[in-house]
């Protein structure tokens, strides 16, 4: 039976090691793992992840003075994007098991936050054991106050818990002033139900990486960050005016899904346009700079618009067919409205399927591939 080699993990999901500290990953070894928990105690004496670190260093020492084969490894993720943080961590450790014939591991975390990473970890190698550090707190007003306040202070916790709630209060103001102090509460549980809902769901990382895609046009001079720019500018007028729709379609005596459909009818149009902005500046940067990805992306604006105007259609049947407004559709003109709606999207959707079939084969040919391939 061969020997066993242990590792010992520490896991820095949000690269606290290697933004804080500028220490670049990984970090293998006794001496540089204690030199990296030195310098980031330095850049942030405050920051749990020393604390996870040292630890990690004393479980080291403790198997190696019983003679065991034992490695110990810092391994951080990204502090903007967490999908590709998590990754980077599944790549790193690979190599590191790898290189080592490591065979099995024991996590030190600071937390829960670092634990999410643990199915990660567990499909690269075997975790025998989980090592939790608590960093003591005197348990006094003084230090609950200091608690809250360092939570409060938090970047990423403020984001998360703070912008929503702020927004909803925000939006509750707003429509007291219109004289719907009714509505208000709909409002402010719809805006957080929608936030609880990007959360759940995952789609807040896409927004970081939108934010990403951002930086990284801006930097490398891409046509996509006025798109972007032009895009987020029409949205946000988009969302004012759904509002100011669903404040002015509003009747107590309808359900959610006329609600939702009262705000699409002020707004949909503006999303749709934003939409199209964004991802016509991205067809003219793949044009510009990879030619041969345009026959992928070339029919998403036509499915966009497709979307766009299906949804409007089925907005203004819905408002139409409501006998306790005065809507400007009568209700045969809403039928009308949507069954052409309907037909329009469709053929607007067909017209970039057929064109994206063109496109890619006129890029194969350019790059001189065969276009039967």
């Amino acid at each position: 039976m061969p020997d066993m080699k242990t590792l010992i993990l520490c896991v820095d999901r949000d690269d606290d090691i290697g933004f804080k500290a500028n220490i670049k990953e990984p970090v293998f070894g006794r001496d540089n793992c204690l030199d990296a928990a030195n310098r980031l105690a330095l850049a942030d004496p405050e920051d749990s992840d020393v604390n996870a670190i040292f630890q990690g260093l004393k479980t080291f020492d403790e198997l190696k003075e019983k003679g065991e084969d034992v490695y110990i490894a810092v391994i951080g993720g990204s502090h903007t994007n967490e999908i590709e943080g998590d990754r980077r961590i599944s790549f790193e450790l690979g190599k590191i098991v790898w290189d080592n014939e490591i065979n099995e591991c024991i996590l030190v975390t600071d937390g829960a936050e670092d634990e999410f990473v643990l199915p990660i970890i567990q499909s690269v190698v075997d975790v025998k054991s989980i090592k939790r550090v608590i960093v003591k707190q005197m348990p006094n007003l003084e230090g609950t106050y200091y608690i809250i306040k360092k939570f409060l202070d938090d970047p990423e916790i403020s984001r998360t818990f703070l912008v929503p709630v702020g927004v909803a209060m925000l939006i509750y103001a707003i429509a007291n002033l219109f004289g719907n102090p009714e509505i208000a509460i709909v409002i402010v549980v719809g805006v957080l139900g929608i936030f609880l809902l990007f959360k759940g769901l995952g789609i807040d990382e896409y927004f970081n990486y939108t934010i990403n895609a951002l930086q990284t046009s801006f930097v490398g001079g891409r046509f996509t960050f006025i798109a972007y720019i032009s895009a987020l500018l029409m949205g946000i007028i988009g969302f004012i005016l759904g509002l100011t729709s669903l404040l002015e379609w509003y009747s107590a005596d309808q359900g959610i899904l006329f609600y939702m459909l009262s705000f699409i009818y002020g707004s949909v149009g503006y999303f749709t346009a934003a939409a199209l902005i964004a991802s016509i500046g991205k067809l003219i940067d793949i044009y510009l700079n990879d030619i041969a990805a345009l026959g992928r992306y070339i029919a998403i604006p036509f499915f966009i618009g497709s979307v766009g105007v299906i949804a409007y259609g089925a907005s203004i049947y819905i408002l139409a067919i409501s006998s306790s407004l005065e809507f400007p559709f009568l209700g045969i003109e809403g039928v009308r409205t949507i069954i052409y709606a309907t037909i329009i999207g469709l053929l607007i959707a067909g017209t970039g399927m057929y064109l994206q079939k063109y496109v890619a084969k006129w890029t194969r040919i350019k790059n001189g591939n065969n276009p039967e391939l």
